[in-house]
């Protein structure tokens, strides 16, 4: 990367920085763990999130005030970026930052077909992207699954939503695929190798997990293949096809030969439950976005590094809480965080 480079992404990487060095230190999440709901709410309430537990706390209360404020307050981080970041680094992250669209969409999508209440889906709502809550809120009260798809009519997201016919994962793996080939359109665009890397390790780590589920749950190839996502960096398309192919444990024998081996090892033992082995995933994400941001410190990937970091933290801190909630055993809430 050239001088130029370094110094368009100069002040946004100190501002990220700065950011990351407010995030939750790791060794507190196991303390967490030792807190009641209260205790929780009173630390957070005193860290990064006190705006939103302050505000929020007038409508909400114990998880249910958690839950908004942990989401308000990403949303807001992410759009925070998008303002303090200029000409590539602002076009890449919008890109990148649409994922929270599709998961809105999703949500809506899910809770729709579910039955489930208005608050209980604005509950999982975060606004990170580029469709506003105001928005997303009007769309959620909406009565019927084809309601709310011709309410997304008007966003670049439709062609993916038009084809509806009841099958919702079908529509859900037509969002991902459609996002994952945009943003690589737009990392080409701007020739960015750096940020094309990062997204098709991403696409590998999303693929392996789907492998695992299809795999445990016994479904055939060319299903397998269907809800795949094409551009990973080591899983070529002729890799996915040769493992979604294999029996469980010929798939397991055939993961030594790629990177992603190390990661998950020493729990693939485990297959009853895949919660050790997508957490490990999830870790391998969080370490390798670590890793390369600090070779290239002056590029998009310290800010993809703060932007996951970011997302693990609201994570952990919403098992963390929604475990205590229903009494989950703390070995189990443990086997979900990612440290």
């Amino acid at each position: 990367m050239g001088v130029s480079s370094n110094v368009k992404y100069a002040y946004i990487v100190a501002r990220v920085r700065a950011m990351k060095g407010k995030l939750i230190p790791r060794e507190m999440y196991p303390k967490f763990l030792n807190m009641e709901i209260p205790e929780i709410t009173r630390f957070i309430g005193e860290s990064e999130y006190k705006k939103e537990v302050d505000e929020l706390g007038k409508k909400y209360t114990g998880t249910d005030l958690i839950e908004h404020a942990l989401n308000q307050n990403l949303a807001l981080t992410y759009r925070k970026l998008i303002e303090v970041s200029q000409n590539e680094a602002n076009f890449l992250i919008t890109e990148y930052l649409r994922f929270w669209d599709i998961w809105n969409i999703k949500t809506i999508l899910r809770g729709k077909f579910s039955g489930a209440g208005e608050e209980e889906i604005l509950e999982d709502i975060v606004s990170g992207g580029q469709l506003r809550y105001r928005d997303l809120s009007e769309i959620v009260k909406i009565g019927t699954v084809e309601g709310v798809i011709a309410a997304f009519a008007k966003t670049p997201y439709y062609p993916a939503l038009e084809g509806y016919k009841g099958d919702l994962a079908e529509i859900e793996n037509a969002l991902d695929k459609m996002y994952y080939s945009n943003i690589i359109k737009a990392a080409d665009a701007t020739g960015n190798k750096l940020f094309l890397k990062f997204l098709r390790t991403e696409i590998d780590l999303k693929n392996l997990k789907m492998l695992f589920r299809m795999k445990c749950a016994g479904m055939e190839r060319d299903e397998t293949i269907r809800v795949l996502i094409p551009g990973g960096m080591e899983l070529k398309n002729s890799d996915l096809a040769r493992l979604a192919s294999l029996p469980l444990p010929e798939f397991v024998r055939a993961l030594e030969e790629y990177s992603y081996w190390g990661a998950i090892s020493d729990v693939i033992g485990e297959l009853t439950s895949l919660i050790n082995i997508e957490t490990r995933l999830d870790k391998y994400g969080l370490v390798y976005a670590s890793r390369i941001s600090y070779y290239y410190p002056l590029s998009i990937l310290p800010i993809l590094d703060y932007i996951s970091s970011k997302k693990i933290e609201v994570d952990n801190l919403r098992i963390i809480v929604r475990g205590k909630e229903t009494v989950l055993p703390e070995e189990i809430i443990k086997a979900h965080l990612v440290m």
